[in-house]
């Protein structure tokens, strides 16, 4: 049994075919098939139902692709020893990113990063909240950009920033532009991302303390904010923005902006991994670069966490 073998088991895994997974880890499919026929030859068991398609595991191979992720990961920790002892920022770093910070954030820091580090190889992956956490545990990723806290045991969280929400509300931007309070929000005419989205929490933890009637609800939920805010100027209702996706509005649409009073009540981002984690040059190499293009774009100093955990 051999480390490229276990690799090949978790390609084909992943893929559920031997050709992509051939292409995946860089051999040819026959090169692949066969070192992987002789691994269920040397344990005299079969890893995969090659009759179903596509291909599934067995119920001995679900086993073995569980302790083989254990395995990989483990072995490839040995060359993050050697690297972090040489102070050397480099190789593959897979990161998670949640989907409501992903086309802010990533356009203002990508760029510096792969300038300023350029042996790094990020591997940059959009993911939900929960896939981030699986993932950190399973050791897939190596680190996430997500909202906390998460109040996850085994994962450490750095906060990057506090990012403020704005309210966005055309029918009232003949309105004075003074500062709104919290209690303001319309909740009947609140529009939301759609279930799975960590940002939705976020506005329903911040809506708890606004004043409610059993005749409130909320009346539509959409997929992105570039819809909401469509939605909105037909006259469907006000929604709820982070900050960083207010930067790119039209002049026209930034009239139907109105900012909250302070404390502005604001989710918290941070640079999060596995207590574990041994490429540690390359998370401070990102919070730094990070932290550096960020403080320019938000100036907000007072600010009221909201999270979907506050209400516990």
């Amino acid at each position: 049994m051999t480390i490229t073998q276990l690799k090949y088991v978790l390609a084909v895994a992943q893929y559920q075919n031997f050709t992509k997974a051939a292409n995946k880890v860089f051999v040819t499919q026959p090169t692949l098939s066969m070192q992987i026929q002789k691994l269920e030859d040397e344990l005299d068991v079969q890893i995969f139902d090659r009759s179903k398609k596509p291909i599934e595991l067995t119920e001995t191979g679900k086993k073995i692709v569980k302790q083989a992720h254990n395995i990989v990961n483990e072995s490839d920790r040995i060359q993050d020893i050697v690297d972090q002892e040489k102070g050397f920022i480099g190789g593959e770093f897979k990161i998670g990113v949640i989907p409501t910070v992903m086309p802010t954030l990533l356009p203002m820091f990508l760029m510096n990063f792969v300038n300023k580090y350029p042996k790094v190889k990020l591997r940059i992956e959009e993911m939900t909240t929960e896939n981030i956490i699986n993932g950190l545990a399973d050791g897939s990723i190596d680190a996430a950009i997500a909202a906390t806290p998460l109040e996850q045991e085994m994962i450490v969280e750095r906060p990057l920033y506090y990012e403020p929400f704005v309210c966005y509300d055309p029918k009232n931007a003949s309105m004075p532009k003074g500062k709104m309070k919290v209690e303001e929000i319309d909740v009947d005419r609140l529009l939301l991302l759609e279930d799975g989205h960590c940002f939705k929490d976020n506005v329903l933890n911040l809506c708890s303390s606004s004043k409610r009637t059993d005749s409130e609800r909320f009346t539509l939920e959409s997929g992105s904010f570039e819809t909401m805010i469509k939605l909105s100027d037909e006259g469907l209702g006000m929604t709820l923005l982070p900050y960083l996706n207010t930067l790119d509005l039209s002049p026209k649409k930034t009239e139907n902006l109105r900012y909250f009073e302070e404390p502005s009540p604001a989710r918290e981002i941070s640079l999060i991994f596995h207590k574990s984690e041994l490429k540690m040059q390359i998370i401070d190499a990102l919070q730094g670069v990070i932290s550096g293009v960020i403080k320019g774009a938000i100036a907000f100093s007072n600010v009221n966490i909201i999270s979907p955990l506050a209400k516990k």
